[in-house]
């Protein structure tokens, strides 16, 4: 098990780059990671010379590890959720983070994370994640000029400060931010010859349209148990494309009086039409909301919906789907695993998102 497990992460750098992209990944001097999610605990299958004089580890010690190993007491829970929600997401991003050397000594870093596609069916193959150290943020000064001083940095008002979680904007750290898509667009550009799609291209992968899921699709969203429905926001209307057994018997509604309408049907005389506009901006935005909204079953009984949209983003990243968890407030059985109502919204759209990633993953072609 090992074994196979220690060829997965050797073969999973090895064979999809060349022996000269390799060596020029290799010889760059900056601080960066590829990792890979395909493999069971995403673990790191590349780790350049800057970011093992960085860390202080040596390569072995490095690849094959989750990235969490680099994170201490001190690291702020917060930061991490969000890079594994971008992770979920399959989107780049960039924050502040602490972590740890080997020696155990903490220190800040700008991190930017950037998922790799492949050219052969469009998913997500790799992660590179490139790490900056930075000094330690400090808590802004305000003057009377109305300037944030920060020691020798200064954010004019308006800038985002330099927080613990925050994502660098504006001035603040100017030299820091200028540097690091340098420095990711020139690691990016030694894979992106190899194994990263065009615009065009990935086009050609993305997920199953015009409402038609396929039948895997279909299948690995029967496992998931909780009420939820999945929309095609590229078809007039919205139209709902699936939905779970649970959200039908929520509603009371059978599944052809549900498919292929718009989710407003369990709209009704009371429910508050600044939610729904709520709703639709989240929507019109691509964003995530949650909201408690006044639902009407088919026998017009009402009920207090907790409810959670999410965009659910195909492999090239854009928008394929909508999911909206449905939990019933009251309801008798809503804690039966323990799960606060967010964690039940999460772990739904964390299921969808990988049933529709699997369909991507196996729609390209086979490979020996």
């Amino acid at each position: 098990m090992e074994s196979q497990l220690n060829f997965n992460i050797e073969n999973s750098f090895d064979s999809r780059y060349s022996f000269c992209a390799r060596q020029e990944l290799d010889e760059l001097p900056y601080s960066f990671t590829i990792t890979d999610p395909t493999i069971c605990g995403h673990p790191i299958v590349f780790a350049s010379k800057g970011f093992l004089k960085v860390f202080g580890y040596s390569k072995d010690e490095v690849v094959g590890k989750n990235g969490r190993v680099f994170q201490g007491p001190k690291t702020d829970r917060k930061s991490v959720m969000e890079i594994r929600e971008a992770i979920r997401e399959e989107r780049s991003m960039q924050i502040n983070l602490l972590n740890y050397r080997k020696d155990g000594t903490p220190f800040w870093m700008l991190f930017h994370l950037s998922p790799v596609f492949s050219k052969e069916d469009g998913r997500v193959i790799h992660f590179v994640g490139v790490q900056v150290p930075i000094s330690p943020p400090r808590r802004p000064r305000w003057s009377a000029s109305g300037v944030v001083r920060n020691g020798a940095n200064m954010c004019e008002e308006g800038d985002r400060v330099c927080g613990n979680t925050n994502i660098m904007f504006g001035s603040c750290r100017r030299e820091v931010c200028s540097d690091t898509p340098v420095e990711l667009s020139r690691v990016l550009g030694l894979l992106a010859s190899e194994s990263v799609l065009d615009d065009s291209s990935r086009e050609r992968h993305s997920l199953p349209g015009a409402g038609i899921l396929s039948s895997a699709l279909n299948i690995s969203l029967g496992r998931i148990k909780q009420s939820f429905v999945l929309t095609d926001p590229h078809l007039p209307d919205m139209p709902i494309v699936y939905a779970s057994d649970a959200f039908l018997r929520l509603t009371g509604y059978a599944k052809d009086e549900v498919l292929e309408r718009n989710c407003r049907f369990l709209s009704g005389a009371d429910t508050d039409f600044s939610t729904l506009y709520q709703i639709k901006e989240s929507i019109q935005t691509e964003q995530a909301c949650t909201v408690r909204i006044l639902n009407y079953r088919k026998d017009k009984s009402s009920f207090w919906n907790y409810l959670h949209i999410s965009p659910v983003r195909n492999a090239s990243g854009k928008v394929a789907y909508f999911v909206g968890v449905q939990i019933e407030e009251g309801c008798k059985n809503q804690d039966r695993n323990g799960l606060c109502p967010e964690m039940r919204h999460r772990s739904v759209v964390g299921a969808v998102k990988v049933a529709v990633r699997s369909l991507s993953m196996g729609a390209g072609p086979s490979r020996s």
